[in-house]
């Protein structure tokens, strides 16, 4: 069986993705793969906090969780989705999101959009892939 490799694509023609993510994301060696749901701030007491950074973290917590329970990581990654309810909180999601990664660099999509639910800044969705 091939061993799982998940690499970049960036042609050359187009500007260098800044940051933690790439145009585009190949896959070879996959047997599996997950797609994790829209998950969003709640806290293990199903409160939200008011912050945009707790509710990241805690965002980020919940997809992880759903990885894990899959017996995945932030390295089975490919692709990630991020919306975001104000441009405001761009930078701060970056920053978090690079943290999180930890210089994985997924194929990567964000949105500024409304989001169901008034308390929540973001809603974060992702697929997944194993070996």
């Amino acid at each position: 069986m091939t061993a799982l490799d998940i690499r970049p694509i960036d042609p050359a023609f187009l500007p260098q993705a800044p940051g933690d993510y790439t145009h585009g994301t190949i896959i070879t060696g996959a047997r599996r793969m997950v797609f994790v749901s829209g998950q969003v701030p709640w806290a293990e007491n199903g409160k939200v906090p008011e912050d945009f950074d707790t509710q990241c973290r805690i965002t980020w917590r919940n997809v992880l969780a759903v990885l894990a329970e899959a017996g995945m990581g932030v390295r089975n990654l490919a692709k990630v989705t991020i919306y975001l309810a104000d441009r405001q909180y761009r930078e701060a999601n970056a920053r978090i999101r690079t943290e999180i990664l930890g210089g994985h660099t997924p194929a990567l999509t964000i949105i500024i959009t409304d989001i169901y639910a008034e308390e929540w800044l973001l809603e974060i969705e992702a697929i997944a892939v194993d070996g």
